[in-house]
């Protein structure tokens, strides 16, 4: 009688967890997008994301070491050359923000620089 109720109630209990497993909301995938930085350019240098869309950046180089800062989202990367270098963001906010360089690559590192454009 006891080995009864007991397999019942794990029949019960695989039943209730195994319902629950499969009403789980599963996360959105994350999005991975490209960048590769050249002396003194990204490409693309617009990135256009969605709302609170998961995104992962991959950065690469093949000429110097390069930086990747986007200040607003709080992200940054050091890019060696040879080597992928991965940023993970979550758009919290709409609107067009800047990303740059943030190390020293040469004359015209100044000008290296791009947008991230979210939207709605």
């Amino acid at each position: 009688m006891i080995l009864q109720r007991r397999r019942m109630l794990l029949g019960t209990f695989t039943a209730t967890a195994l319902a629950g497993a499969l009403s789980v909301r599963s996360q959105p995938a994350e999005r991975v997008i490209r960048v590769r930085a050249y002396k003194f350019s990204y490409d693309p240098d617009e990135i256009v994301v969605k709302l609170h869309e998961p995104v992962v950046l991959e950065l690469t180089s093949s000429d110097v070491p390069m930086g990747f800062n986007a200040a607003d989202f709080g992200v940054r990367a050091t890019i060696i050359p040879g080597q992928t270098s991965r940023v993970r963001l979550v758009p919290d906010k709409a609107g067009t923000f800047v990303f740059h360089c943030d190390v020293f690559c040469g004359d015209g590192h100044e000008e290296m620089d791009g947008t991230i454009k979210v939207v709605a």
